[in-house]
């Protein structure tokens, strides 16, 4: 998760991408000097949503099936990119690609936050795992309402960019928790 995570951050920062006023797949745009980083990060953190959605105890098989799907749409994520600027809709025109790429990874965030919510209420999680979700939830919930809202109302731009960062930044770091506890657990 870490590598991908890093993979992406430094397609982002550092490639040619508006900053903080865009999307985070704009970094991988085919004609952006940073697109093989980005993707491979994209598949990075496909590979670790599917490796945790495995690790986790046959007890806990809805959020399982929640990270797996939320795997499977970021893979799909990274294997379609969007045009130039990543348009998206209501304020922008689109391509097939465009909206493919986009709403694979809108359901693969959403599977991941999803998954937090499916050990929240999942007794079988037990207290170390309930505890990394309801931080999880407590952040990702309102910042997942905020992007939806935004990109919705207002569109691209400084909201929206940082926005998504954050959640991203959410979904990283409850994947490396869960993780860490998980194995922290089998010790």
């Amino acid at each position: 998760m870490v590598a991908g995570a890093v993979a992406v951050t430094v397609a982002v920062v550092a490639g040619p991408g508006p900053g903080l006023t865009g999307y985070v797949s704009e970094a991988g745009v085919t004609d952006s000097g940073y697109a093989a980083a980005y993707r491979v990060g994209v598949f990075a953190l496909a590979a670790a949503l599917l490796l945790l959605a495995a690790a986790l105890p046959p007890a806990l098989g809805t959020a399982a099936g929640l990270l797996a799907a939320g795997g499977a749409c970021t893979a799909l994520s990274g294997a379609v990119t969007c045009s130039a600027r990543c348009p998206l809709p209501p304020f922008e025109a689109t391509t097939v690609a465009d909206l493919m790429h986009g709403g694979a990874s809108i359901a693969a965030t959403a599977g991941v936050v999803l998954a937090m919510l499916a050990l929240l209420a999942a007794p079988a999680a037990g207290p170390s795992l309930r505890r990394i979700a309801v931080v999880g939830v407590a952040l990702a919930l309102p910042l997942s309402a905020a992007v939806g809202l935004a990109m919705l109302t207002v569109g691209r731009g400084t909201l929206v960019g940082v926005l998504e960062r954050l959640l991203l930044a959410v979904a990283a770091g409850w994947g490396l928790a869960t993780a860490t506890a998980l194995g922290l657990t089998r010790r």
